[in-house]
């Protein structure tokens, strides 16, 4: 399941718009190394770059340790799956040195000194680990401004200053970060993509030939059929509009680049390239006309209150975050991101009736809003954002959005599709890969608010569907009691924890999953559980980055091995389906079918050779 969303607090890059994009370059990183840099880090005594573990806001850099001494060449894997072995369950792992040794933060104070204890002193095929406290990493805004003032620099040009000196306009730069493909005709964006899979399906020949020798005869064909890839690919499909097709976008609240306080849009360059400054929606092309009223309206209002843009640099101020989802029933809702440092109760109320009289009554009635929240950015327990207090300050708490002829209710945590039109194109392909009838069992994992399993419901037996968002799961049961469905069920909880207990009690004869995981892919778990289940012949995979789910593409076609158990599966027919044009972002459909060793085909082959030939 990818929310790839239109979020300016991450870092900016050509793939800024999309979510935690794995694809990341840091093209502002210094000449030295990153290990090198978290190195002078540790010992270096200037407390100012590390005043952000001081603030309210989570970070797991508090609890972070240093594993010294690791076996060479050791793998982020490896050490995930030592840890996990002693009931250690790290936030984030980093390798350095020849991955000999590791920077591991972890969620809490009781998992940090768990892991110490455990870990010092342990014998890991032959080498004798060393485990110590490591200082956190330094904010990058700041090391970038101390490296600037050491360099005698001075203060960078402002962003008009730069403006004035000939460069491009801000519209063209903000358009660069979020559409880096803006300029590229559509047709060639598509062509772009379409080579991208297939590299990624020539990949995967590749290492199928490498971890299932018994598939070599099979994949020889295939690679002579098929340009060197492992199946079929089918010609990319368009997204049917290639402008304002989002319906969720995130907005910056900050400095304007063009010197303008208070503005709400998109950061201009990357956070640790020293940037705070942001540009507004006005002149984008992927954000709604709807979206880009709801952020004028609000721009309006927090410049007449007396709260300050929220400082990433000094961790002060107010106003953070705007997130704004939009729906072709012309609802729009609407999440303001306000940190209320040391602000008393009656402060915050009277700020929040102000909010709420300005959308009802005020100069925003006819902003579109008809759902409106005020979340607070304080103190986190957790990194989620779906555990912030979230208040309904006015409107409805849901907005609902129409889909292959369905109606979906949505939350504000909820996962939905950013383009609409492009995501019925999606599942309409899932369905038709699927092969369903009425004696079918559908697996819906990462199901969101249960669009794919809905839409599929009314032609099969039973839909499962597993979420970890409670607030979805309780959208998707809303939603199948809304489309008078009585064949639908949802379970709240990780895949890994969830999934195989439901697959094992299925007896049904005919089971295909679905599985729509986030852009890391699923967890191994997961794949594991569905090679043991040989029950389940077909698997539809959507990926929102192929590359990023490789290991789980291999897994699932891998050799039995002691780890992995139950035959493999095969990739059968391939598709991408853009949902993110004027960026290179897009969905891949991969449909696998466990093969068969008595015919030593997998049941899908002649379904795609067919496809090919029409």
């Amino acid at each position: 399941m990818a929310d790839v969303s239109c979020n300016p607090l991450a870092e900016a890059s050509p793939s800024t718009e999309e979510k935690s994009g794995d694809n990341k370059k840091d093209t502002m990183r210094s000449e030295k190394t990153e290990s090198q840099q978290e190195g002078e880090e540790k010992s270096g005594s200037d407390t100012s770059v590390y005043r952000y573990i001081k603030g309210d806001l989570f970070t797991s850099e508090i609890y972070k340790v240093e594993i010294q001494n690791l076996p060479k060449f050791t793998g982020f894997n490896d050490l995930k799956k030592f840890l996990a072995k002693h009931g250690l369950n790290p936030h984030k792992i980093k390798l350095f040195g020849k991955q000999t040794f590791a920077f591991v933060t972890f969620k809490n104070e009781e998992e940090r000194d768990k892991a110490m204890k455990m870990v010092h002193g342990m014998l890991w095929k032959g080498q004798v680990l060393s485990v110590r406290l490591a200082k956190p990493k330094a904010d990058p805004l700041l090391r970038k401004r101390r490296q600037e003032e050491g360099e005698g620099a001075g203060q960078p040009p402002s962003k008009r200053q730069e403006a004035d000196e000939g460069e491009e306009p801000f519209s063209v730069q903000i358009a660069n970060v979020v559409t880096p493909l803006w300029n590229v005709p559509y047709e060639e964006q598509l062509r772009r993509k379409q080579l991208e899979v297939e590299g990624v399906l020539q990949r995967l020949a590749k290492e199928i030939g490498s971890t299932n020798k018994a598939m070599l005869p099979w994949l020889f064909s295939q690679k002579g059929k098929y340009n060197n890839m492992c199946c079929s690919l089918e010609a990319i499909r368009p997204s049917p509009s290639q402008t304002e097709y989002r319906n969720k976008c995130e907005f910056l609240i900050s400095m304007g680049a063009d010197g303008e306080d208070k503005t709400i849009g998109f950061r201009l360059g990357k956070y640790k390239g020293g940037s705070c400054a942001v540009v507004g929606p006005a002149e984008t092309t992927h954000v709604s006309a709807e979206a880009k009223r709801v952020v004028s309206e609000f721009q309006k209002f927090i410049r007449t209150t007396p709260y300050s843009v929220y400082s990433p640099e000094t961790y002060e101020g107010h106003w953070k975050q705007l997130t704004v989802r939009t729906t072709r029933t012309k609802q729009a809702m609407a999440m303001v991101f306000f940190n209320p440092q040391k602000l008393e109760e009656k402060e915050l109320d009277a700020l929040k009736s102000a909010l709420r009289k300005h959308f009802t009554d005020g100069e925003g009635k006819d902003s579109g809003v008809t759902s409106l929240y005020f979340v607070r950015e304080g103190q986190r327990t957790s990194p989620n954002p779906e555990d912030l207090p979230c208040e309904l300050v006015a409107g409805e708490g849901y907005i609902h959005e129409e889909l292959l002829g369905l109606t979906f209710r949505v939350s504000p945590h909820s996962f939905f599709q950013v383009n609409t039109g492009a995501a019925e194109l999606l599942y309409s392909a899932v369905g038709e890969w699927a092969q369903l009838d009425e004696d079918s069992t559908v697996l819906d994992v990462c199901c969101g608010t249960g669009t794919i399993g809905i839409s599929l419901a009314k032609r099969v037996k039973k839909v499962i569907g597993i979420e970890l968002c409670q607030e979805a799961v309780q959208d998707a049961k809303h939603n199948a009691k809304l489309n008078g469905l009585d064949n639908v069920e949802f379970h709240c909880g990780k895949a890994e924890d969830v999934f195989p207990s439901i697959l094992n009690a299925l007896v049904s004869p005919n089971i295909t999953a679905i599985v729509d995981p986030p852009r890391a892919g699923l967890h191994s778990k997961v794949v594991l559980a569905i090679r043991r289940a040989e029950h389940l012949k077909r698997l539809v995979y959507v990926s929102c980055n192929a590359k990023a789910a490789m290991t789980n593409f291999i897994d699932l076609c891998r050799a039995p091995s002691n780890r992995v158990h139950g035959a493999p599966f095969r990739p059968v027919r391939a598709m991408a389906v853009d949902l993110f044009p004027q960026t290179m972002h897009m969905e891949m459909l991969l449909l696998l079918e466990r093969v068969d060793y008595s015919s030593q085909k997998a049941p899908g082959d002649k379904q795609a050779e067919a496809a090919q030939t029409q």
